[in-house]
Parts: C-alpha cells; structure tokens; sequence
C-alpha cells in the first residue's frame, strides 16, 4: 500500500530508499504544492511528537502558513524549532485481484526545514485566499490592524537537499488472472450554501462552475 518512505538516518532523508524510481524533481514537488490545500506541519515539543493540519501555499521557493498567534506550536516552530511539512494528493484507487497488490496512484511530498516569521501577515492571507478562492481578495473588505494583529504567518523555505517529493501512476504491477483496474479520483465542489445575503460573488460561483 502507498506510504511515503521514512528513515532513522538524517543524513539520507533527501533520498528514498524505498522504490527510488517513485521519486521526483522540482516541478513534481511545485505540482503537489500548487495542487493541495492542506498540508501537516510536524514538529517535536518538550520530547513529544506534535502535528496540526493546515491551508497553505506555495509562493516560489517558499510555503506560506498561518494562524492564530495565540497558537502555542506555531509560536515554537515560528522561534525556530525544525519541522516537516508534508503534503498527499490521491489521484486513484489501484484495484488488484489480491489484498496485497492493491494500492493507490498519488503524489506526495516531505518539506523539511526551519519556519521564519513573515511580518507581512496582509500577504500571506491574500496568497492563501487567492489559492484557495482565486479572486475573493478584490471582493472583501480590507483586513484591520486587529486581525492582522491576531494572526502568525509563517514561512517555510524550500531548500534543495531538505525536500522529497514521489509519485505512483499506472495500474497493478503484478500479473493477474482476474479483474484489474484503476478507479480515477478528483476534489470537486458542489453548489455554494448561502448563510446571509442573496447571491454569492462571482469567486464563490467559480468554485462550482470549474
């Protein structure tokens, strides 16, 4: 089944050990990162393992994180604790004709590195929104100083040699006498909900619309 390969050993943690030909470059990782929404920031505090899943985007060779800054752990990762950010798209279902060969297409990646904090909160919000609802930035109010005050934005550098990125396609890779095939996935959205107002604006429309 699918997994993204681990090691003890920091030293070969940019490289899989576990089926290499899986792995991919630069413009993989960029795909993963442009195509997801929420990634899972990993950390260790006082010994303990800890992860919160967040939205996020990926503004060059950066990723954008935020939250609120009464948040406790991205506080500790904000003053430079290290961390792994990682992030899965599942593409289809691998059906096989045994338990064992099933498994699933998909893309991964595994960002390790330090966050720095991003004075400019106003711009890691935009560059969130505008991933995830393209043009509702133009179509709301400007964010107070309030707000902004209550917000931690954090960045992530991609650093060559601190990241991996992999992915499966195709169907089974053993032979089989029964019926094999692969069952396609996709995110779509369905019709907007509306809570207060008439009609929703044209980025909320779009959602449903693409």
């Amino acid at each position: 089944m699918v997994g993204v390969s681990a090691c003890d050993d920091p030293s070969i943690l940019e490289a899989l050990t576990r089926k290499p030909d899986r792995a991919g470059d630069r413009a993989l990782l960029d795909d993963v990162l442009d195509e997801a929404r929420v990634g899972v920031l990993s950390t260790v505090v006082d010994g303990q393992p800890w992860s919160v899943p967040l939205l996020f985007a990926r503004d060059g060779d950066a990723i954008l994180l935020h939250g609120s800054s009464g948040a406790g752990m991205l506080r500790h990762v904000g003053a430079g604790a290290p961390v792994a950010f990682t992030v899965f798209v599942m593409d289809a279902l691998v059906i096989a004709d045994t338990l064992f060969d099933h498994s699933a297409n998909y893309r991964s990646a595994v960002i390790r590195g330090t966050t720095e904090i991003v004075d400019d909160a106003l711009h890691v919000l935009e560059m969130l929104s505008d991933k995830l609802i393209p043009g509702r930035v133009a179509e709301v109010r400007e964010a107070t100083r309030k707000e902004l005050a209550a917000t931690v934005a954090l960045r992530l550098p991609i650093v060559d040699g601190q990241w991996i990125a992999k992915a499966r396609s195709g169907g089974p890779g053993a032979d089989a006498a029964g019926w094999t095939g692969v069952v396609p996935m996709r995110t779509v959205f369905d019709d907007p909900i509306t809570y207060t107002g008439t009609e929703p604006p044209a980025s909320v429309r779009a959602l449903s619309a693409g």
